[in-house]
């Protein structure tokens, strides 16, 4: 393919090396001349172990272009990669204005130059931007900029997942290839792009690819906040942070893994919130602070928040809570969302009506039964033996466990509102008129 990649920092001139030297026609361009000489001239702008050896190497097999002319870069082009920078404003915003002169740049270049090969050109955003920016800026510009030409231009969001100073072993070795796009043909484009790499092109909604690079940095950020915020604290209690984390990083059940990695309702139990207020307390007492990990818990409260004024905006008075326990398959009520959840609910005057397969009241015995006693003295009461008695006339489902009989029962009674707490309700629930997630 020829392609064009916009923007010759970091991550264009890795991506333009890397695919030149797999056989694609590779058109770099950028505003900056002094970028571009350094290419033509065989050594990479950018200090990236291992790309001076690629662009020399491309450039002398004449794979590898650089250029100032958008036109010249993207004449007969199959695709464009858009790989500017995406600063911060002043108030922390995403300054998309190298975006969208880009974008300009590209549409004046289509209009203006020769069409690619079939017809069809790809525009696809390799920056990191906000959800929506392919929507609402991308899209618009390339629809009344090309309008009543007889070219056919999608778009996609195409992240990157390549770190300065591994660039280029990141490029060949990616965790994953995402396109984000509702056009196929684009996808095609994309997953032909990268056909070379052992990695399959997973194509997804637009903003779904957009919003991925967010979670994942945001991630990265948290992990090492995490780790300094325990080093912190634990040189106050005598303790070497590194042994521990490299102990803690030998877990890849519940640690290192997905575990816990799903959007959904606020944790519990006997031990997280139990321990968190440990350490907290452990910091106050050593005068170290911890923002991140007091956060987690006013995060936690938060989401029990927000699923009471969901209920409160249903115009509801009687309430079906399926689910009771902090977790499926537990009786363990200590310290469970779902029961905070109840005790506030009742006291906004809602009748609530409660199913769990798993609590029996009078088998509570030791701290779980002191627990729910003193939070839902009437746990029998309101405890029904079948979802379907629960669900009888209930105005809003609240619903924590996906049991078969809970989503029998569901399907069967139809309420006019559904909230997901879970996420795993399966796709008939989620069709109902009245379901809503909790975060999606």
């Amino acid at each position: 393919m020829k392609v064009a990649v916009v923007g010759l920092g970091y991550v264009g001139t890795v991506t333009a090396a890397c695919l030149a030297a797999n056989g694609h026609d590779v058109w770099g361009v950028d505003v900056d001349a002094a970028k571009v000489a350094e290419i033509q001239a065989g050594r990479s702008p950018v200090a990236e172990p291992g790309l001076d050896a690629i662009v020399a190497g491309c450039i002398a097999g004449g794979t590898l272009h650089a250029t100032t002319s958008t036109a010249e870069a993207i004449s007969g082009a199959e695709l464009s990669l858009v790989c500017v920078g995406t600063p911060s404003t002043q108030r922390g915003g995403t300054d998309l204005s190298f975006i969208g002169r880009a974008v300009t740049d590209i549409v004046a270049a289509l209009r203006a130059g020769r069409p690619p090969a079939g017809g069809r050109h790809s525009v696809v955003i390799r920056s990191t931007v906000p959800p929506g920016t392919v929507d609402t800026v991308v899209s618009p510009a390339l629809a009344d900029g090309l309008g009543g030409l007889p070219l056919r231009v999608g778009a996609a969001m195409c992240p990157e997942f390549l770190r300065e100073g591994s660039g280029v072993a990141d490029f060949y070795a990616p965790p994953m290839i995402v396109v984000g796009t509702a056009d196929p043909a684009v996808a095609a484009a994309v997953t032909e792009l990268f056909g070379f790499l052992d990695q399959p092109v997973q194509a997804v909604e637009v903003r779904t690819a957009e919003a991925l690079k967010y979670a994942c940095n945001a991630f990265h950020a948290t992990k090492v906040s995490f780790a300094n915020e325990l080093a912190r604290l634990f040189r106050h209690l005598d303790v070497d942070a590194r042994a521990v984390m490299e102990l803690f990083c030998r877990d890849q059940v519940l640690n290192i893994s997905p575990t816990y990695l799903r959007p959904g309702f606020a944790f519990g139990g006997s031990c997280l919130p139990k321990d968190l207020r440990s350490l907290l307390h452990l910091a106050r007492q050593s005068g170290a602070d911890m923002p991140l990990l007091a956060g987690t818990l006013a995060t936690n409260e938060l989401v029990i928040s927000e699923v009471v004024e969901r209920v409160l905006a249903c115009d509801a008075r009687v309430v079906a809570l399926l689910g009771l326990s902090f977790k499926s398959n537990t009786d363990d009520l200590r310290e469970s969302p779902n029961v905070e959840l109840a005790e506030r609910l009742i006291g906004k005057g809602f009748e609530v009506r409660i199913y769990d397969q798993v609590v029996n009241p009078a088998a509570l015995i030791g701290a779980n039964r002191r627990y729910v006693e003193s939070k839902l003295p009437h746990l029998g009461r309101l405890l029904l033996r079948e979802p379907a008695e629960a669900l009888r006339a209930a105005d809003v489902a609240v619903v924590s466990t996906s049991a078969p009989a809970v989503l029998a029962a569901l399907e069967q009674a139809a309420p006019r509102h559904v909230i997901d707490l879970s996420g795993r309700l399966g796709s008939a629930v989620e069709a109902l008129p009245g379901y809503q997630g909790i975060g999606w």
